[in-house]
């Protein structure tokens, strides 16, 4: 199973539209609000260099913004 982190802030559509993503493909994963939490806001940056969000760490591998296809590829979803 991946282990999945997704850094999002409690206004942003695309994270919520991951997060349903998921929901929809039983993934489980993490959630780290960055509008709260500084310490989880400056590992994002540390692993994205951008205050952007969602940041999808997906067994290590970073993607910024809810991209479907690269999260789909990542997670072995057809």
């Amino acid at each position: 199973m991946a282990n999945v982190i997704i850094y999002t802030t409690p206004t942003c559509v695309y994270c919520k539209a991951a997060k349903e993503f998921f929901k929809e493909h039983n993934v489980s994963y993490e959630e780290k609000d960055v509008a709260k939490d500084e310490q989880a806001r400056e590992t994002m940056v540390k692993k994205s260099g951008m205050m952007a969000v969602p940041v999808i760490d997906i067994n290590g591998k970073i993607i910024i913004g809810f991209d479907r296809a690269k999260v789909s590829q990542l997670l072995g979803i057809k």
